[in-house]
């Protein structure tokens, strides 16, 4: 069994910067907080470098059970025409019928099927991704930051996640070969989600 913990977090949402670990205390039905969370993503530019970017309009919700976590589960729901890589131009592209489509396809959503525990805090969350009209299976692996108080009353819950998907096997091909060698998009592209959800 599982003992449950408390850590000290600096700068953390609640008073004293205090969360607790406590898997008892992520029962619960959550609703994520767009505000405070961040769903990035990061690809190979060139071969050489790597352009960062993400989403700024979604919604989620989780459905946790701490004393059983394989009955918990989550969705997630992204609007496509949301995406940002600071640049205008690129934001322009990616958006377009050559990558996401966001005007055919609106959004993207993550359905879990299944969450397995690995450790104290970390978690494996497979489920369906959808992306560009396509649906493939893909495994989350989340680390769970604690719940605690803010100053309002409202419990939260913190969880970072991180995932590899292939870009073609959503049907996202364009590409440009470079004079020397390789492509100018790779092919995987790394999730990161910070998710913070308040509970209902």
């Amino acid at each position: 069994m599982i003992e449950p913990s408390t850590i000290r977090r600096p700068g953390g949402p609640t008073s004293g910067g205090f969360a607790s670990t406590s898997l008892d205390a992520t029962t619960g039905t959550w609703e994520v907080d767009p505000t405070h969370s961040t769903i990035g993503f990061v690809a190979r530019h060139a071969m050489v470098a790597k352009v960062r970017g993400g989403f700024t309009e979604f919604t989620g919700s989780l459905s946790l059970d701490g004393s059983d976590p394989s009955t918990s589960s989550a969705q997630l729901t992204i609007m496509s025409a949301s995406f940002e890589s600071k640049n205008a131009e690129r934001d322009a592209h990616v958006k377009s019928p050559d990558f996401l489509d966001a005007e055919q396809f609106p959004t993207l959503t993550f359905t879990s099927t299944s969450v397995k525990q690995k450790s104290d805090d970390t978690f494996i969350v497979s489920g369906n991704l959808t992306i560009h009209g396509v649906t493939k299976p893909v495994d989350v692996t989340f680390e769970l930051l604690g719940t605690s108080q803010d100053p309002w009353g409202n419990t939260r819950i913190g969880f970072e996640g991180k995932a590899e998907i292939s870009r073609k096997e959503f049907g996202l091909v364009w590409n440009v070969a470079l004079e020397t060698g390789g492509v100018l998009v790779g092919d995987t592209v790394k999730l990161e989600l910070d998710i913070e959800a308040i509970k209902q």
